[in-house]
């Protein structure tokens, strides 16, 4: 406990020392297990770097700094001519710079092969859990490689840049840059999820207008998006109708030659949380594009970004209920209250254990996830499993958010302590890439269209059956759930939720039991499968070992 003269009335006693200086990978148990686990050649002493440099002071408050002193349009220069930059404290800056220089948004592109998606995840976890909102430009440059791909020549002119670990914030002419970054632009005002509502136009530019415009595949876009995230991107992926259908085109905010591309900033949107990221309104007014993919299978190409990102909300998620047990923890260590420190009081112990075991099965969960993106042949199990995982994980992180600021009294409903920034941060995680009644039919979609990924994901469970009984009678249950669904699939969405929820607590516990120490599977099964079970943290049964999991947080 720290004590220091304040004045001649009182002494400051009694309060946590700051939560600095410290190693953020070293203090994570169930981190190094599960990157052990699914990466078992990477280099612990990379992440230790990571972990003690987002522990110390100075990143810290570069993390408040950004989230407090927030990006700003510039409609125009001072000479009238439009610009649409975004400004950023220089404090966004050293953040984004030390996250791609570490290759946080592409190594696992640059460097594939086992264990690659592994350990992209668990730097991405280290550094978004003190700075959440500079993960989303990282995210969406890591998702656009695979639907690049699908045209080749444009993957070749680009993905040199993609791939690099140099943070270039300017936008200029992007052959003259050695790295840049991507956005994307899909949700229009009237369709949100819905973007084959979306009314953007693209045309084939069929004459030369400028020197920028010349060659093939060449489209000029007309419309709005209602969300456009990180506009200060060098270039976006973005939905809009060509005369085939619904397509996909790359859209840089420079054009070949150094020409701007009309991309009108409209204004930045003023959100809960997120406040360090740039998110903004658009307009295309001929603006130049080029088509991804095939025509008219726009959704076909992007499909790939979004399972991407929709893993990275997940990454993000489990981050964030590691910052909130890591912050609760270090409080209930230093601070004492009615004669005892309290994490010695048993009901702050309890609680302070099931932020942790909720931690650890996100964790854990999260990158299982990640080793199967290193897999092609998991392409089954992780279609599924990425989907469920998005809509309980992000969907819990919330109230674990909550709670865990409860923890810290009257200092965690103030802004100069981080929990209260990580309280309005985790809800984007369950909006964005599918809120939680899109990705509860999308669940559907997917076994009803793909059934091998119902068979992967079935084995999945199926491996740890016999291992405990609790998990066993559960996996009966998501069987069961699964089989009304596809029995009757017109009444099927009314049970949507009760099943992706069936299915996402299973999947926690298969991964516990097949990966994680003993004792944290089997208190997962008690408090979370067992019929003791309760939605309120800090309520476990009888059984679960609460020192262990206190001597894990």
């Amino acid at each position: 406990m720290s004590t220091t003269r304040n004045s001649t009335t009182h002494e400051v006693l009694n309060q946590a020392a700051p939560r600095v200086g410290v190693d953020e990978f070293a203090l994570n148990p169930a981190l190094q297990e599960a990157l052990a686990a699914f990466a078992p050649s990477a280099k612990s002493e990379w992440f230790h770097e990571i972990g003690r440099h987002v522990g110390t002071e100075q990143y810290q408050h570069d993390a408040e700094l950004a989230n407090t002193i927030t990006p700003v349009h510039h409609s125009h220069d001072r000479w009238g001519n439009r610009v649409d930059e975004i400004e950023f404290h220089p404090a966004y800056h050293r953040i984004m710079e030390f996250s791609v220089s570490r290759g946080l948004h592409t190594s696992a592109w640059a460097d594939p092969g086992v264990g690659a998606n592994v350990e992209r995840a668990a730097g991405f976890m280290l550094v978004s859990q003190i700075e959440a909102g500079h993960g989303c430009p990282l995210s969406m440059t890591h998702a656009v490689v695979p639907s690049l791909r699908m045209s080749p020549e444009l993957a070749a002119e680009w993905e040199p840049a993609l791939l690099s670990t140099v943070y270039d914030p300017q936008l200029r002419d992007p052959a003259t840059k050695s790295g840049v970054l991507f956005g994307m632009a899909m949700t229009e005002k009237q369709g949100g999820s819905d973007v084959r509502a979306n009314t953007t136009t693209a045309e084939p530019v069929t004459v030369e207008s400028s020197a920028a415009a010349a060659g093939s595949g060449m489209y000029a876009l007309r419309g709005h998006k209602w969300f456009c995230s990180a506009p200060q991107s060098d270039a976006f992926l973005v939905l809009a109708q060509a005369p085939e259908g619904l397509s996909c085109f790359l859209v840089p905010r420079v054009l070949p030659g150094g020409e701007s591309n009309p991309f009108l900033v409209q204004r930045l949107k003023d959100k809960l949380g997120n406040k360090s990221n740039a998110s903004s309104e658009v307009e295309f007014d001929g603006t130049l594009g080029w088509m991804v993919g095939e025509p008219g299978r726009g959704v076909r190409t992007i499909i790939e970004m979004v399972g991407r990102t929709r893993l990275d909300c997940v990454l993000g998620a489990a981050a964030g209920m590691r910052q909130g047990v890591a912050e609760a923890v270090w409080h209930a260590r230093h601070r004492a209250a009615f004669g005892a420190t309290l994490i010695d009081q048993p009901a702050m112990a309890a609680v302070i254990a099931d932020l942790q075991l909720e931690s650890e099965a996100a964790t854990w969960t999260a990158l299982r996830l990640a080793a199967a993106h290193d897999d092609e042949d998991a392409a089954p199990f992780r279609r599924l499993a990425t989907a469920v995982a998005k809509y309980w994980i992000c969907k819990r992180g919330p109230n674990h958010a909550y709670e865990s600021l409860e923890c810290l009294g009257g200092n965690g409903y103030t802004e100069a302590f981080p929990l209260a920034r990580r309280y309005r941060e985790q809800p984007v995680l369950a909006v964005w890439e599918g809120s939680g009644n899109v990705i509860a039919l999308d669940v559907l979609r997917a076994m009803a269209r793909e059934p091998e990924s119902v068979t992967a994901f079935d084995a999945e469970l199926a491996a740890q059956l016999g291992r405990n009984g609790l998990f066993d009678q559960h996996v009966e249950r998501v069987r069961d759930l699964i089989g009304r669904a596809a029995s009757d699939p017109v009444a099927a969405p009314a049970i949507a939720r009760r099943l992706v929820e069936a299915m996402a607590l299973a999947l926690q516990a298969a991964t516990l039991l097949a990966y994680a120490p003993a004792p944290v599977a089997a208190a997962f099964c008690l408090a979370r499968l067992g019929p003791d079970r309760s939605a309120e943290y800090g309520a476990l049964p009888d059984g679960v070992d609460i020192a262990a999991l206190v001597a894990r947080a």
